[in-house]
């Protein structure tokens, strides 16, 4: 997958293309890996890196949402759990099991969460993953240790799915590309194209360049999640908005305060959500927040308030609980939820259901949804669109479909697991040069993953590494700074950059990374 080669492939394409897709998250790239294994001619703009939003920004689970269970939304439930285990079967490099634990401190507790979590696994059907057990107060602490045991009940253990975000992304960026889609990051859509009052295309910029283009196209996909009202106006200037944005924060600390390999949900909020503490990449992800937001923006940065929150609820089911001078990372994502217009609405109540629209103009808009239904919302999108368009008629294929990557033995590949199929490539790339890492810290990658990144995943800036590629920013912000120059000067060689671009990426990635630990108790990196 090469970025100049797309763009070569962009400019010499002499029709229109079946389908155009703007947006390079979760959603798009699923749709580009669906039209394009029907065999549409398939074209997919990103106007920043792939999944620099959402997409690599999420709780890093692969779930039917117990939460939605208790709210009665059954068919959301079901779906989300069928699709775990379509993705599961497909991406075994990429998704795996992990086990929860429900923590009990009333005597009717243990009971309702066994009962409800019963019937989740009754709704798995053939793709549950292990039965649910109940635990002991003994057994429970022999699994997370660090747990408050005054008054503790006991638990109930259930299997969720825990994945990699910002890899599967790439993954199906890859996919997408193996199928015969052209998929470009960093070209902007600036405007819709129209032939009478028909979508007919799009104008775009290759952001690197600033060269323009006219591309013509039968249907045009907006899903660009929670900008699809800004792109909705592109199109028709009177488009009222359907997106109420919420923006969910997460930590980052040592495995010291959950060691074992069972997560634990905290089934209590003070707004009524839930909260997980995960082992993620030999690190424990604390999340998540939900904080109403007026306006989307590129960048969503945690508060003090919603870090506060998420410690404050930690101390009271944990003996020790992190300080803010423990924080290793955090991150805010921002959820594209459909919703009430109505000032002050809870987001936390808002349907995770995805929705299609078609405008008068006939451009389709997908949008809602999370990532565990990313296939079937692309599914049923270029259903949608392959109608308008007039295109033949080919049933998608994707629920069988394996993920650039597929290795039914993934464990074999040590700490290049993540690669599947793809890391003997970067054992290969590892024999050039230095085979180390590019600092002193475990979370930074090898130079020849850094050179898989740059030739082979279309990474073009220090962020796209350090922060998407690897997730070194998110696991250690100050191993990442410090792996900054070396990385910076190895993708100059190899991106054919100079001096001045090799410091303007360490000065914005640094800058970056201090926002990353926004208001804690420690000096700027």
């Amino acid at each position: 997958m090469n970025r100049d080669r797309m763009i070569e492939q962009l400019q010499a394409a002499e029709k229109p293309w079946d389908v155009v897709i703007i947006g390079g998250g979760a959603t798009g790239l699923g749709c580009a890996v669906d039209a394009a294994s029907r065999g549409y001619r398939t074209l997919l703009l990103e106007r920043n890196d792939f999944g620099s939003g959402t997409s690599s920004r999420s709780t890093k689970l692969i779930h039917g949402g117990v939460r939605y269970l208790r709210r009665g939304n059954l068919f959301l439930v079901a779906e989300a759990l069928r699709e775990r285990g379509i993705l599961m079967r497909n991406a075994p490099h990429l998704v795996s099991p992990i086990p929860f634990i429900i923590p009990a401190y009333r005597m009717w507790e243990k009971p309702y969460y066994g009962a409800g979590l019963l019937f989740y696994d009754a709704l798995s059907g053939r793709n549950r993953i292990a039965a649910t057990r109940f635990l002991s107060c003994e057994e429970t602490i022999a699994l997370a240790p660090t747990i408050a045991p005054s008054a503790l009940r006991g638990s109930v253990l259930y299997h969720d799915a825990q994945f990699n975000d910002a890899r599967l992304t790439i993954a199906l960026a890859r996919t997408a590309a193996d199928a015969g889609a052209v998929v470009i990051n960093y070209c902007r859509v600036t405007g819709i194209l129209k032939r009478g009052s028909v979508t007919a295309g799009v104008h775009v910029e290759d952001v690197e360049t600033g060269a323009q283009t006219e591309v013509g196209a039968r249907c045009v996909i907006n899903a660009t999640g929670v900008f699809a009202d800004d792109v909705r106006t592109l199109d028709d200037t009177t488009a009222q908005p359907m997106i109420r944005p919420s923006r969910g924060v997460h930590v980052v600390v040592d495995r010291r305060f959950l060691p074992g390999e069972s997560a634990v949900l905290v089934p209590h909020t003070d707004d009524g959500r839930i909260l997980f503490l995960i082992p993620w990449m030999g690190r424990v992800l604390i999340g998540t927040t939900d904080t109403p937001v007026e306006t989307a923006t590129a960048d969503p940065v945690p508060s003090r308030d919603e870090i506060d929150y998420l410690i404050a609820h930690v101390r009271r089911y944990f003996i020790h609980a992190p300080e803010h001078s423990d924080i290793l990372g955090a991150f805010a994502g921002l959820r594209p939820l459909i919703g009430s217009d109505s000032p002050g609405h809870d987001t936390a109540a808002l349907s995770r259901e995805h929705v299609i629209t078609v405008s008068n103009s006939a451009m389709v808009t997908v949008t809602g949804g999370k990532w565990t239904t990313y296939r079937k919302m692309a599914e049923d999108a270029v259903d949608q669109a392959a109608f308008i368009a007039g295109l033949q008629t080919v049933p998608s294929a994707t629920h069988k479909m394996r993920i650039r990557g597929y290795d039914p033995d993934p464990g074999r590949h040590g700490r290049l697991a993540l690669y599947g199929s793809d890391a003997p490539r970067i054992v290969e790339l590892e024999s050039r040069g230095n085979s180390g890492s590019l600092s002193g810290s475990p979370a930074v990658p090898s130079e020849g993953e850094v050179r898989w990144f740059v030739e082979s995943e279309m990474a073009r800036s220090v962020e796209d590494v350090l922060s998407r590629r690897a997730r070194t920013l998110f696991l250690d912000a100050s191993g990442a700074v410090a792996a900054t120059p070396g990385v910076a000067r190895l993708m100059a060689e190899l991106l054919g950059r100079d001096g001045d671009w090799v410091e303007d990426q360490v000065s914005a990635f640094t800058a970056l990374a201090n926002r990353c630990l926004p208001l804690v108790d420690r000096p700027p990196l």
